[in-house]
């Protein structure tokens, strides 16, 4: 397993982290126990959780599985989500942020969170009052780094702009969806992330399964899987050629003797931007498989062919102003030329 810098921070993580979503959602206890081992004995040190998954289900298994190891543990959670029906219960208000975080820390047993994620975008709260209280929590002890997910590239950047002119903890990690099937990150949020110093942690890198072996090209429903259950499948945002995509994906794992999860993952993973990305499941054996996906290198040609079936189409202005780098440098004549 190899660990990787969050960002510009001291902190590293394992390049794999693990998803507890399906912990009370697919996992008892007792699997997830089995499968927090299983990531310990693969190398594994990085763990994400969020208060709204299963109601805080999952933050409270989580806590049970790491009990009596939480310092080996990057242990991570997000607040914005609604937990419970009165008007203050959701987003990332000040009132809010304080009381999530308490919550948080008692369902997980332990006394500070290594990273705390906003969840999702909070158009009625203002990036200061949520930085500040994110600050706040750092100088407490209660967090040691502060991060977001799902902001737009301008958000982002003004978030880290402000928390810099402030003199409050900055964002120290962008955690966004990404795999072989949505790539819409590489137009705008990677640029911004690469140029403040953000580590990218990857959710969805098997876009739901969608990657991991059990869907033919074409097909956007199986049973027994997410896409016929109704939750967490994200094929509204899949690009055009996901059949095409899938059927590469197939053939070249089968080229190198991978599974599909395996390739698709690692293919994520070699990304130069890539600090890590979080894969999920519903038992220790299939978690087993996909984390044999950590420590090696996909071969350069196959990394090649997967990129190129699946880059993104080129988008205004970006590629618009692209050429013109060379118009600027080809306009140059030096002396005696």
């Amino acid at each position: 397993m190899e660990y990787r810098r969050l960002g510009r921070s001291g902190l590293k993580v394992s390049e794999i982290c693990l998803g507890t979503m399906t912990f009370g959602n697919g996992a008892d206890q007792a699997e997830a126990v089995r499968m927090v081992d299983a990531a310990f004995d693969a190398g594994v040190n990085f763990f994400d959780c969020a208060d709204t998954y299963v109601g805080g289900m999952s933050e409270t298994m989580l806590g049970v599985a790491l009990k009596g190891r939480r310092s080996q543990a990057v242990v991570t959670s997000k607040v914005f989500n609604p937990m419970g029906h009165g008007p203050n219960d959701a987003g990332t208000s000040r009132l809010h942020i304080m009381q999530a975080v308490e919550a948080s820390l008692r369902r997980l047993q332990t006394d500070y969170l290594d990273i705390y994620y906003i969840h999702h975008v909070d158009t009625q709260t203002t990036q200061e009052e949520m930085l500040r209280a994110f600050d706040d929590l750092v100088r407490q002890g209660k967090v040691m780094y502060v991060a977001c997910s799902n902001y737009e590239a301008w958000r982002l950047v003004d978030a880290v702009w402000l928390a810099e002119s402030k003199g409050w903890s900055r964002f120290e990690a962008y955690q966004p969806q990404y795999s072989l099937v949505v790539r819409d990150i590489e137009e705008e949020i990677v640029p911004a992330c690469e140029a403040k110093g953000l580590g990218i942690v990857a959710w969805s890198p098997l876009a739901s399964g969608y990657l991991a072996g059990r869907y033919k090209p074409g097909d956007l429903k199986v049973e027994g899987t997410r896409s016929a259950q109704g939750w967490a499948f994200q094929s509204r945002f899949f690009a055009p050629n996901h059949a095409e995509i899938l059927q590469t994906l197939l053939d070249t794992a089968r080229e190198i003797g991978r599974s599909p999860a395996q390739t698709a993952l690692r293919w994520a993973l070699d990304q130069p931007f890539m600090t890590s990305a979080i894969v999920g499941a519903r038992n220790a054996g299939q978690l087993g498989e996909t984390l044999t996906a950590g420590g090696w290198r996909l071969p350069v040609e196959i990394f090649d062919r997967l990129n190129k079936v699946s880059a993104p189409s080129h988008r205004y202005p970006r590629a618009f102003e692209e050429p013109l780098v060379d118009r600027r440098s080809g306009s140059l004549k030096m002396p005696g030329r």
